[in-house]
């Protein structure tokens, strides 16, 4: 047979059943489990955010963390009055649990001894005071700044007794210290340290009285629980006219002799 027989002649039989056979045999791709459910979710996907996954970095969750941790600690520092958290929570449109979260770990923060400052809970919110061991140096500064703004015995005796005793009735008061204080109650009413508690069911219905979340601010407390006992309570009214200068003393006029004239 020439060359040009064989270029006509057909194709083996076998031959031809085999390739008809792998072209129409279906192509079987084995995929790992779960791939389909990847392919839907990651339609929108970019290759990228396969790899890494959908969540936030840690990188922007701490970034974020932090300028809230110092907002809550603008926030601690400007307000006059104590703030709860869920005061906090409600005026920032965060969750509760994360301020109230945030709030601990900024009392810890400032509870580190290189603050001079901390932030504690004193009358059912937070606030920023400086360091009781620090007290003596804060108030030897401001004496040497303005003169001390203080209250008197009087004031300081009759707060103790509306502490301790409230409500109570301003007779009840004096009949305690022994004195009149109706002057050194308007101390107190004005400097909002008491307030009237209603009237007490007796003859006469007197004005009762007690003390006030300033109170509770002055004197760094969470609430009347921690009020200090008496004798701790007397030892802060010594501390606090221990550093009052004694009045100077009168001068003492000599009398004169007799039968000379007294110039004064």
């Amino acid at each position: 047979m020439d060359e040009q027989e064989k270029e006509l002649a057909p194709e083996s039989p076998v031959q031809t059943d085999s390739i008809a056979a792998e072209e129409q045999a279906p192509v079987v791709v084995h995929e790992p489990e779960g791939a389909e459910d990847i392919a839907v979710e990651g339609e929108s996907m970019t290759p990228e955010q396969l790899l890494i996954g959908t969540d936030q970095p840690a990188d922007d969750n701490e970034a974020a963390e932090a300028e809230m941790l110092a907002v809550l600690e603008a926030v601690v520092y400007i307000t006059d009055e104590p703030l709860s958290a869920k005061q906090i929570a409600d005026a920032l449109q965060r969750p509760l649990d994360y301020v109230k979260r945030l709030l601990d770990k900024l009392v810890d923060d400032f509870n580190k001894p290189q603050h001079g400052l901390t932030v504690k809970e004193v009358a059912g919110g937070y606030k920023m005071t400086t360091k009781p061991e620090h007290h003596e140096a804060v108030r030897a500064f401001v004496k040497n700044l303005n003169p001390p703004l203080k209250l008197s015995l009087a004031a300081l005796e009759t707060l103790a007794v509306i502490a301790y005793k409230q409500p109570i009735t301003a007779p009840e008061i004096m009949e305690i210290r022994g004195v009149q204080g109706a002057g050194v109650l308007k101390t107190l009413l004005d400097r909002k340290l008491i307030t009237s508690a209603g009237r007490k069911n007796v003859v006469g219905k007197p004005i009762l009285y007690k003390t006030t979340k300033e109170f509770l601010v002055q004197f760094g407390l969470r609430d009347l629980n921690e009020l200090p006992s008496l004798k701790e309570f007397e030892d802060l009214r010594r501390l606090a006219f221990s550093d009052v200068e004694e009045p100077a003393p009168e001068p003492v006029t000599e009398p004169a002799p007799a039968g000379e004239p007294n110039n004064e």
